[in-house]
């Protein structure tokens, strides 16, 4: 038995949602900050997602204590939070001076990208009373965490930085909704005595590479074009028009800086729109064997078992149910776009009514494919819910779903091709 270390860097395939449980005046969901107002991790949430994740006897590894008895067990493993990398791979585990913070990497995060949500009700519309907006982390943005093992064997060990690995191993909120999906950078291992800085250059035993476990995830990967415009809100306006695509930057480690801005196709929005198509499917499968059967949401079969349902008290029990489908946002290059002028109509007269033009700009099609990737669990393989939803993959890119905002003007019509681990569906 020895103790293990390992320093572990990751980067965000995706943006990232980790919230503080927290609001202030702008925002209504803050991103959780450290000492010097950086992006963090907390180890507990690395630490939770693992033990979830981990397919040995969790007590004994991660402990336990048992309600209302006077019985429990430490945990045999430690995380440290995951702190932001600036531009030299370091972190700052210190309070920065003004002085000091004048690394390029560093700068970036005085302020964060922010995304405008709205609910959207069983009738696949918008609930008018509920927006709100909520603060994340740039894609591309890397940190660095530790991971302790006390007086374990090396087995233990490997299959903990394994689940590094996976494709479930997603940290913070929204992970069905395309947030908080990772890729290892770095891993570094030691069995030496080390400090506990993240900083630390200890004598490493060389570069873990996590072996590669069967995915447990069916991979679907939409690969479409649009038809002519489509538009995914921003929530915002500017000089040209009243409503504007919703654009991203994305945090580039090699030269230290921000892209440019990017056409984001936000993968909450693809989301909301499958469902209610799987709803449908679904529904209608259930007609054709002659059951009476047209619930929508989460009262429909297919819909809690694909996305889940959030949780609901019962028996003083909060009950719920993770979605088993994982979806990522969609960055592509800035494009040419196209402002349409619209006037409201007043439907007693058939006239304009004052006051009420307004613009709205849209990414116009360039002939660029847009390449949507898809991860259903393999244990709905099969199913009556699987069936439902590939084909409500197939009318996206038949053009039957449109996607976005606008699409009853005729925007977001997209044509293309599906595959299903790799094989044309």
């Amino acid at each position: 038995m020895a103790n293990y270390t390992a320093h572990i860097t990751i980067e965000a395939k995706t943006p990232l949602k980790v919230g503080s449980n927290n609001s202030d005046f702008l925002q209504d969901a803050p991103v959780q900050k450290d000492w010097n107002a950086l992006p963090m991790i907390l180890g507990t949430s690395i630490a939770g997602v693992l033990r979830e994740l981990y397919d040995g006897d969790k007590d004994k590894l991660f402990g336990f204590q048992k309600e209302k008895e006077d019985e429990g067990a430490g945990s045999k493993i430690i995380f440290s939070n995951a702190l932001l990398l600036d531009s030299k791979a370091k972190v700052h585990e210190e309070l920065l001076l003004k002085e000091k913070r004048e690394d390029p990497i560093l700068q970036i995060f005085s302020s964060l990208p922010i995304r405008e949500h709205v609910k959207i009700n069983d009738k696949g519309v918008v609930d008018g009373s509920a927006k709100f907006d909520e603060e994340v982390v740039y894609k591309g943005t890397r940190f660095k965490f530790a991971i302790e093992l006390i007086e374990e064997d090396k087995a233990s060990f490997n299959a903990i930085l394994d689940l590094l690995h996976r494709a479930s191993f997603r940290l913070g909120g929204g992970t069905t909704k395309g947030f908080g999906a990772f890729e290892i950078v770095e891993i570094k291992t030691t069995t030496k005595e080390c400090s506990s800085s993240l900083n630390d250059a200890f004598a490493d035993e060389g570069l873990y590479k996590p072996n590669d476990a069967h995915s447990e995830y069916i991979h679907y990967k939409l690969s479409i074009k649009p038809d002519d415009f489509f538009m995914f809100g921003s929530g915002f306006g500017d000089e040209d028009a009243d409503m504007t695509p919703v654009y991203e930057k994305v945090v580039d480690y090699t030269t230290a800086s921000l892209s440019d801005e990017k056409v984001l196709i936000p993968a909450s929005s693809i989301k909301g729109a499958l469902s209610h198509r799987t709803a449908f499917y679904y529904n209608k499968m259930m007609l054709q064997e002659q059951k009476e059967y047209t619930k929508v949401g989460e009262e429909n079969d297919a819909v809690v078992a694909i996305f889940g349902h959030k949780k609901e008290k019962k028996e003083n029990k909060e009950l719920g149910q993770k979605g088993k489908v994982l979806f990522s946002d969609v960055f592509k290059p800035k494009k040419r776009t196209k402002v349409f002028d619209h006037v409201a109509i007043d439907r007693f007269t058939g006239g304009a009514i004052d006051g009420a033009l307004f613009q709205e700009k849209t990414i116009a099609d360039d002939g660029d494919s847009y390449e949507l990737e898809i991860l259903l669990h393999k244990s709905l393989e099969g199913s009556k819910a699987q069936k439902a939803f590939e084909a409500a993959l197939k009318d996206i890119t038949t053009g039957m779903l449109p996607l976005g905002g606008a699409t009853t003007k005729g925007h977001g019509v997209f044509s293309g091709s599906i595959t299903k681990d790799g094989e044309k569906l």
